[in-house]
């Protein structure tokens, strides 16, 4: 595949420093994509100006890509529906038992007891990663909020144990999709392949043990900790200066007047959406998934609809308002998931994946094979806010090179993958680091920000454990 040299490379990294300089994340992708599309057309900027905009009118022909942006509308419905029938209000009376956050004597021990459930509940859901970051925004973000917990605290949890658990246990779309990429480079058993590769596969394992060590010791660092004890000290869950990801309408939608809190009434919608999700995907065969959330949370919002319906909480007629409210509240992340779509088909027209991926090849032996592709696997991700992109790029390369000079094949693979996942996993312009924002309603560079140090922790140890195994193995 063609590619464009230095110049593959310089519009994403331009949009991801625009966007942690000025927290425009928007304008910052917009300005990557005009810079892209310019470089294409020979610096011609009227002519990349009107590509640009073509580019981003083409993330809507791609099917996945239009399904996840519904999907996102969606879930501003479900998100409405939940808080406005009272099963939010219900759950939170439930787990916390009406302790009040700031003075009550046990608050220290609901608040790592909230922590805890947190992460569980995002490795529990490994069938779809943002079904799991989600899920666990919506049933723990008011808890946190009483308890003092950064929404940038939650965000990392919800980020930190989705992708990590969807790769490790693979027995979901991500699996599909990996078993095949494997199967393109003549892999006779993928699957064998897939799972002897995940012992070695460090940094979705490392970034789980790193979320429960921070949380059952508390000793949080870098930006999170100062997050912490905004939070706890003056009981802001969120920055002055910060822009939550979601409508402050959907973030603070109070229950129906009169209507009784019931549990049930949150627990139930999540669980259809949760529960269907895999069923959907043997069912329409779609390696993505992208259609198969959309149906989850479709047919999630019409179990909730009829729930709602029966017990007299909504008419036919408010129902159809609250599900256009919650759409609303989601206007705002779901152009900017447009821009990340648009961002990543650039990268596709430059060839940055490639570029960075041929560069690497100066670089290779045997022994620094895995160091090398966990390094390069992590630049593409980061740079093109994609993992799955990276895993089509880095495994057609991983598995011949590893056959080709006698390197350890698992090792490789699960360099490519891991380093893939980090990438995503710090990356702004990533879908799940978007959405965890959206689903914690943290500032999304505050939710970067804070994250990164944890990840950069967890990929530096994974980084030396690959340099030390190419020798080893």
């Amino acid at each position: 595949m063609e590619h464009f040299g230095f110049w593959s490379v310089l519009p994403p990294v331009v949009a991801i420093a625009m966007a942690i300089r000025t927290r425009q994340v928007i304008l910052s992708l917009l300005t990557g994509l005009l810079l892209g599309w310019i470089i294409i057309n020979r610096w011609n900027p009227m002519t990349g100006l009107l590509d640009t905009i073509e580019g981003i009118v083409d993330v809507f022909k791609n099917e996945s890509s239009t399904q996840t942006i519904l999907f996102t509308l969606f879930i501003g419905s479900l998100i409405a529906f939940i808080q406005k029938s009272g099963g939010v209000e219900g759950f939170i009376k439930r787990v916390t038992g009406n302790i009040d956050a700031g003075t009550g004597t046990n608050s220290g021990f609901l608040r790592v007891r909230i922590q805890l459930l947190a992460a569980i509940t995002g490795l529990v859901i490994f069938v779809e990663s943002n079904i799991s970051v989600l899920t666990v925004g919506a049933i723990y973000r008011p808890l946190t909020d009483k308890l003092r917990i950064s929404r940038e605290k939650l965000a990392y949890l919800a980020d930190s144990t989705s992708a990590p658990s969807s790769i490790l246990i693979p027995l979901n779309a991500w699996g599909g999709f990996i078993m095949g990429l494997l199967l393109l480079q003549g892999i006779d058993q993928p699957f064998a392949l897939m799972i002897r590769s995940i012992p070695y596969n460090f940094y979705p394992l490392l970034a789980i043990i790193m979320v429960f060590i921070i949380v059952l010791t508390g000793k949080d660092f870098g930006p999170m900790r100062k997050s912490e004890e905004r939070a706890i000290n003056l009981g802001k869950v969120i920055g002055d200066n910060a822009t939550p990801m979601v409508s402050s309408e959907i973030t603070f939608m109070k229950k129906e007047s009169g209507v009784k809190a019931r549990t049930f009434n949150m627990i139930v919608p999540i669980a259809v959406m949760v529960s269907l999700i895999d069923h959907i995907i043997n069912a329409l065969g779609n390696s993505s998934g992208s259609a198969s959330v959309l149906y989850s949370v479709l047919l999630s919002l019409i179990v909730s609809a009829v729930m709602y319906l029966i017990q007299g909480i909504f008419s036919a007629g408010e129902l159809f308002d609250l599900t256009l409210k919650g759409m609303s509240g989601m206007i705002t992340l779901a152009i900017l998931m447009v821009m990340a779509f648009a961002i990543g088909n650039l990268c596709n027209e430059l060839g940055t994946g490639i570029y960075v991926a041929t560069l690497s090849e100066k670089w290779l032996s045997p022994h620094l094979v895995p160091f090398i592709i966990f390094l390069v696997s992590c630049f593409i991700a980061f740079s093109t806010g994609t993992s799955w992109g990276t895993f089509a790029i880095m495994i057609s390369i991983a598995v011949p090179v590893a056959q080709t000079l006698d390197t350890n094949i698992y090792l490789a693979v699960a360099a490519a993958l891991g380093g893939g996942v980090f990438g995503d996993h710090c990356s702004p312009i990533s879908d799940t680091t978007i959405i965890s924002s959206m689903a914690s309603a943290s500032d999304h560079i505050d939710h970067v920000k804070t994250q990164l140090p944890y990840a950069l922790t967890a990929g530096a140890v994974t980084a030396v454990l690959y340099l030390l195994l190419g020798f080893l193995l």
